[in-house]
């Protein structure tokens, strides 16, 4: 049989398994040299604001990604529960990404306009109040506490290197953007508007004055999450963006 040379030589038989593992390794690889994304373009992506993006390293430093994950599968109950299976594109400027399986707590990838600003401070200060099953802690300090923003541009900066395309312009106004999204008829609110499509300008918080909190930065996060993208129009062979 024209196999006996495999089955009674190991030697060849390695070989044979190499060269064999290396053909498929180069016909499924080779391919990616010649791909500029091998994310598919959806039209609504962008980078986070510079609030939204505080709020989410405020979500990671807090640890909410231990208990909460910001992916849905494209099972029929994933996607009755909580929306639209998510897409690859809607976590391509994440680093980290926020996917995740633990879910002691909802899945968050469509949270965004799901509750109000209030329901979100309340929820933030002491979570029983609103889901009285909750095992959440509560994070009443948040409100309490300032934004520190003063190093948002280096952290534009270095989003940048990462591959997040953020602009000169993007970064030169990045403190000031902080202060616009929660700076409602402003002139410079209407600028941050055309540097980030969609984005929700207000005081979350509910309380007064142009100072943002950690718990506005936070509520800006999570009210962004699931909204950039319009699922009514969404077409998955994929959008025409010419």
């Amino acid at each position: 049989m024209k196999h006996d040379i495999f089955e009674k030589r190991p030697m060849v038989l390695l070989i044979g398994i190499l060269m064999v593992v290396s053909i498929g390794g180069l016909v499924e690889i080779a391919p990616l040299f010649f791909l500029s994304s091998t994310i598919e373009k959806v039209q609504g992506m962008r980078p986070y604001s510079p609030l939204e993006l505080a709020g989410r390293d405020i979500y990671i430093r807090e640890g909410c990604y231990n208990c909460h994950s910001q992916m849905i599968r494209s099972l029929r109950d994933e996607v009755e529960r909580y929306g639209h299976y998510s897409l690859a594109a809607e976590s391509m400027y994440d680093h980290p990404f926020q996917w995740g399986s633990k879910r002691t707590g909802p899945d968050l990838a469509r949270v965004g306009g799901k509750y109000s600003d209030a329901w979100h401070v309340d929820h933030m200060r002491r979570p029983r109040d609103v889901v009285p099953e909750s095992v959440m802690p509560g994070y009443p300090f948040l409100e309490k506490r300032k934004l520190d923003y003063s190093d948002m541009d280096k952290r534009l900066q270095a989003l940048r290197i990462a591959g997040v395309p953020y602009t000169d312009e993007m970064i030169a106004s990045a403190k000031a953007d902080v202060v616009a999204q929660v700076s409602p008829d402003t002139d410079e609110s209407k600028a941050l508007l055309e540097r980030y499509p969609k984005a929700q300008v207000r005081k979350f918080d509910g309380a007064g004055g142009d100072q943002p909190s950690e718990l506005d930065a936070m509520i800006a996060y999570l009210q962004m999450l699931g909204t950039l993208v319009d699922f009514t129009k969404f077409d998955a062979a994929g959008p025409n963006l010419r």
